[in-house]
């Protein structure tokens, strides 16, 4: 993505029913309440892997050096969500934190380094214990790198 263009999504498009989460988010600093309330949150804008229009989703996060690790939960859904197959395709994205926004790369943590990522990262953030217990298949994780501007 070219710059740092902040986009919703539209009603009737995928991905519609987080827009009063994306707003809550950008109207609050980061912060949200409900059921996302204590949960560390950053909004991913991607492209679409087929159409290549830009979308935005809320999703966890855990700081890990200089990287953030962002992971494809689904809520514990059976399958993976569109996101992830989006980053598959087109690993430029846009990060934004509540304080600042930028560009980064994302990138699948594979094997046994996603493994051990993944256990440390859900003991500090317990969902994310929670969503793999619902589901058979394996959570992705994501490491995300800022780009130099």
């Amino acid at each position: 993505m070219a710059d740092t263009e902040l986009i919703t999504p539209v009603a009737g498009e995928p991905g519609d029913y987080n827009i009063p989460v994306i707003q809550e988010f950008r109207s609050n600093g980061g912060k949200v309440g409900g059921m996302f309330e204590g949960v560390p949150l950053l909004l991913l804008t991607h492209r679409g892997a087929k159409s290549g229009r830009p979308r935005v989703c809320p999703v966890m996060f855990v700081d890990d050096g200089d990287r953030t690790l962002v992971f494809a939960t689904n809520a514990g859904g059976p399958r993976n969500p569109a996101w992830y197959y989006n980053v598959l395709a087109n690993s430029e994205v846009i990060i934004e934190t509540g304080a600042e926004t930028y560009r980064a790369t994302a990138e699948p943590v594979p094997g046994e380094e996603r493994d051990r990522l993944y256990a440390e990262s859900a003991a500090k953030v317990p969902a994310l214990a929670d969503y793999q217990a619902k589901t058979e298949r394996r959570i992705p994780v994501v490491a995300v790198r800022r780009l130099a501007d």
